[in-house]
């Protein structure tokens, strides 16, 4: 079992079982509602969700994709779409307890990719904010 929540801790959640797969997604909706290059999605069945406390909010950008969130502090959570992904709902996986812990095993939807993400790994590299 893995539990996770939002950064302000209004929303608590535990996933159980094994995900059908966990996938890092570069796709360009995932990158405009997260404000990031990518996102990490840990797919599990619905019924392998459960909400501990807290509400997220339901946003529906293109017709049948739910993205959810906590309506305080912004975190995105999970993702639902009856007509492509039938019974599963995708958990961003950054938000686990143990993120660390959990690597994703594909990267998806490249043909979206940014094209300075695949040389992050040539960029210098600091443990902490420079000069801090």
């Amino acid at each position: 079992m893995r539990t996770g929540g939002c950064h302000c801790g209004a929303i608590r959640y535990q996933a159980e079982g094994e995900p059908l797969h966990h996938a890092v997604c570069h796709c360009s909706d995932c990158r405009a509602s997260s404000g990031a290059p990518m996102l990490a999605w840990y797919a599990i069945k619905q019924d392998q969700l459960q909400l501990i406390s807290g509400e997220p909010v339901t946003f529906e950008g293109t017709p049948g994709a739910q993205r959810q969130f906590c309506g305080t502090c912004g975190t995105g959570l999970f993702y639902r779409n009856a007509e492509m992904l039938p019974g599963i709902v995708d958990i961003q996986s950054a938000t686990f307890d143990d993120a660390a812990s959990v690597p994703p095993g594909a990267q998806i939807q490249c043909a979206e990719r940014l094209e300075w993400v695949s040389g992050l790994e040539n960029l210098p590299a600091f443990d902490r904010y420079p000069g801090a």
